[in-house]
């Protein structure tokens, strides 16, 4: 891939300033259903030229950044129901990952519009994780089954029933440990690949001694792990962001502007700042990571529940009104 361009973080003030009163990108697809919560799902690749957009209508989209057309868009075919999550790997600049609720996961390679790989029978997958060097990813299914799969093998190179309702999850940045989100609101930290608990009280038997994040008071929805490894971020149905501190593991922040579900969650490049979609209300909420302070908000016609920031610069991509949106500014210095 080529090497990323030098990077300036931008002050809170400057953030706070611009933010509110920028004018989106509106990236339309005039063949896709025209409902709120039609994309279910978006990812940048690793330089942020590309956004990839899976739908409600079996739609998966591959718009250039730069190009909100239709026509200069890439449409790969082929799952026969929702698509539920699309991802990127991290080391390769157009192959991307698909989890649909029809149980196949396919590898795509974006620029010839091939199939690279494809494994069936996973179940109503939903849920997507890369490992950081692309070797693998983890793929969860709504019966709570995790499977570890390779991008060059068309059956899964394991399985792992887990015992609790499980929603999200996120590797951390070694590759040797899975974050996944349960129904009871808390986080587990396994390691990977053999998805045992990372670390169990001395003081405690059976599955009472194994140590969880424990964060929210009702399901845990959203995961992201800071990209210098710094905090962990949670976010749950109660409407509440926990930030965890990733040495002792205690959860330093709670950020409670959110007033509905906390859908998805995602740390701007340098690490500086948060945001949060909700599938309630008609916003997106901004934090700065250090304290936990709301920074700004951000006006959408509808309900936003999926946000993700670009890779490499200030600009956001997130669904509202049944549309891909994105927003973003120049730097100007500290």
């Amino acid at each position: 891939m080529a090497r990323l361009a030098p990077r300036t973080s931008v002050a809170p003030e400057k953030v706070k300033y611009n933010i509110p009163g920028l004018k989106p990108t509106i990236y339309l697809d005039p063949g896709a259903t025209k409902t709120p919560n039609n994309i279910r799902t978006i990812a940048w690749n690793p330089l942020g030229t590309y956004i990839a957009t899976g739908c409600l209508d079996k739609t998966l989209r591959v718009w250039n950044s730069d190009k909100p057309n239709v026509r200069q868009t890439t449409e790969l075919k082929g799952h026969t129901a929702s698509i539920e999550k699309v991802a990127f790997n991290p080391v390769k600049e157009l192959e991307l990952c698909s989890v649909s609720s029809d149980g196949v996961v396919r590898f795509w390679d974006v620029k010839t519009k091939q199939v690279l790989n494809e494994v069936k029978g996973l179940g109503e997958t939903f849920t997507l994780a890369w490992a950081p060097r692309g070797e693998y990813v983890v793929v969860g299914n709504k019966d709570d089954k995790l499977f570890v799969i390779s991008p060059t093998q068309s059956t899964p190179v394991s399985a792992h029933q887990q015992s609790v309702q499980t929603n999200s999850i996120a590797f951390c940045w070694s590759g040797q440990r899975v974050f996944a989100t349960t129904g009871d609101g808390k986080t587990r930290i396994l390691s990977f690949p053999d998805f045992e608990p990372a670390y169990k009280f001395d003081y405690k038997e059976g599955s009472d001694a194994e140590f969880k994040l424990t964060g929210h008071t009702s399901s845990c929805m959203a995961i992201e792990l800071h990209p210098f490894n710094r905090y962990l971020a949670t976010g749950g149905t109660d409407s509440l962001i926990s930030l965890w501190e990733t040495g002792e593991w205690n959860c330093v922040r709670t950020a409670t502007k959110m007033n509905g579900p906390v859908r998805s969650l995602s740390f701007s490049w340098d690490g500086l700042y948060l945001v949060a979609g909700s599938d309630e209300g008609s916003s997106l909420e901004f934090f700065i990571s250090e304290t936990g302070e709301h920074i700004c908000t951000f006006k959408t016609a509808t309900a936003s529940p999926i946000v993700t920031w670009a890779p490499n610069r200030y600009a956001l991509a997130y669904a509202d009104g049944g549309n891909l949106r994105v927003i973003g500014f120049s730097i100007g210095g500290k």
